[in-house]
């Protein structure tokens, strides 16, 4: 197998596997949030504050996200007889460092060692590779032109293609996943 490497800026808001992920990350903690406040506050109007926060909270991630990252997320793909590396290309993965590293000196000088986990968690995410001995499911998108490739619970992969070159991709992932096949 030749080297497949193509580089992609897929709009995170737009996106349904972006959107669905997201949802499950944010809008499942959030929403549960939200409603143990609408259920335990009764009719207070502190309830509403509280409410009001999480709402302005999620705008303005969503402003910060549509100010420093133009709403896109900028991937890079390698697809070799190795596995599959998937990156952030270079100028948003410098953005990502910079945010990330504000993250865990605001997040250890406030004396919130959780956000200064989420700002390492997030940095050490930014080059993942996956052999392809390690995949155990795949799931292809064609109307979106995603494949996703998974490796037990925490690793996954979602490899966005552009129009061209959907075909050969999906082609090359299932030569290299028979071993899926036969297993099940």
């Amino acid at each position: 197998m030749e080297k497949i490497q193509w580089q992609i800026s897929v709009p995170i808001f737009r996106n349904t596997v972006i959107l669905k992920q997201l949802g499950i990350a944010i809008g499942i903690p959030f929403g549960l949030v939200a409603l143990v406040i609408g259920l335990a506050s009764g009719k207070s109007v502190y309830a509403l504050y509280g409410l009001g926060l999480i709402a302005a909270l999620l705008f303005f991630t969503w402003l910060f996200i549509m100010a420093v990252y133009s709403g896109k997320y900028e991937a890079e793909f390698v697809l070799d007889q190795k596995g599959v590396l998937c990156r952030t290309q270079a100028k948003q993965a410098k953005k990502n460092r910079i945010v990330n590293v504000l993250t865990v000196v605001l997040g250890l000088l406030a004396g919130k060692p959780a956000v200064a986990g989420a700002g390492m968690l997030a940095q050490s995410r930014q080059e993942v590779f996956l052999k392809w001995n390690r995949v155990t499911k795949v799931k292809y998108k064609p109307k979106s032109r995603t494949i996703l490739l998974w490796s037990g619970w925490t690793e996954q992969i979602a490899l966005f293609c552009a129009a061209e070159g959907y075909p050969q991709i999906e082609h090359e992932v299932m030569l290299r996943t028979t071993h899926l096949k036969a297993k099940g």
